[in-house]
């Protein structure tokens, strides 16, 4: 009988759905001596990236040809609501999860972003960094932001990944999160406002926060739900099979 049950928490893996996506943690510390490269190309930590200023981050990769692009400018048509200075009253930290980008591709990609708003931006305000020694790892990590690395049929290395801001407190306490792409400035404004004083907020739960895949999503789609279903018809047939045999079993004893 144990085999059966030892077979039966090995099929659980199957019908998980904590592999990917988002782990709150809400109250936790993020550690600020974490080291990035900017896309000056110099090394800076975490806490200078701040500079004592309540904080957004996103986790993104700069090659990413799925919700990264969509996620990152409808923030930038948020950030341009806002009402609050920038700078002074709040940073913005965009963070390639990728071990492979470069600070070119940073460059590039904050000059894309901060070209594509509707006014002018204080460019220190909003930084773009890849990763020192697995800090953009460490940091997913921290926050609990889950991805997957995949290899697609051209050879590059894509990722699936959820989209997501984080707040942070001047401290680097995680006071929030905005799930999803579509961002409302009075939310940004109310999430700074009580990350100041340290304040954490549940998130509000949205239907516009899609994973990104990075190719064939329709397919990877089809294959996570089926994956599901036979995750499910596996539990409930070896569920029915355990409760047969030790029927049987009892029977016979009896």
């Amino acid at each position: 009988m144990k085999k059966y049950l030892i077979l039966l928490l090995l099929t659980l893996p199957l019908f998980s759905s904590q592999s990917l996506g988002i782990e709150e943690k809400l109250g936790t510390m993020v550690p600020l001596d974490l080291t990035f490269i900017d896309e000056n190309d110099k090394s800076v930590t975490l806490k200078k990236l701040m500079d004592g200023k309540p904080t957004l981050i996103t986790l993104n990769y700069f090659k990413c040809a799925g919700v990264c692009n969509p996620q990152l400018n409808k923030l930038s048509d948020a950030l341009a609501q806002v009402k609050l200075a920038e700078n002074t009253d709040y940073k913005v930290i965009t963070v390639s999860f990728s071990a492979t980008e470069k600070p070119s591709l940073a460059r590039t990609k904050k000059k894309n972003v901060l070209h594509a708003m509707k006014r002018d931006y204080v460019r220190d305000a909003w930084h773009f960094v890849i990763g020192e020694n697995n800090s953009s790892g460490k940091l997913a990590e921290a926050v609990g932001f889950k991805y997957k690395a995949v290899k697609m049929e051209n050879g590059d290395i894509g990722y699936i990944h959820p989209a997501m801001t984080v707040v942070l407190s001047p401290k680097g306490k995680i006071t929030g999160y905005l799930m999803g792409v579509n961002q409302l400035a009075t939310d940004i404004t109310m999430a700074i406002n009580e990350s100041k004083i340290g304040r954490t907020r549940k998130p509000i739960l949205r239907n516009d926060a899609p994973f990104c895949f990075t190719e064939t999503p329709a397919f990877d789609r089809a294959v996570n739900k089926m994956t599901r279903i036979v995750g499910v018809i596996t539990i409930l047939a070896l569920l029915g099979f355990f409760f047969f045999v030790l029927r049987k079993k009892n029977r016979k004893e009896d």
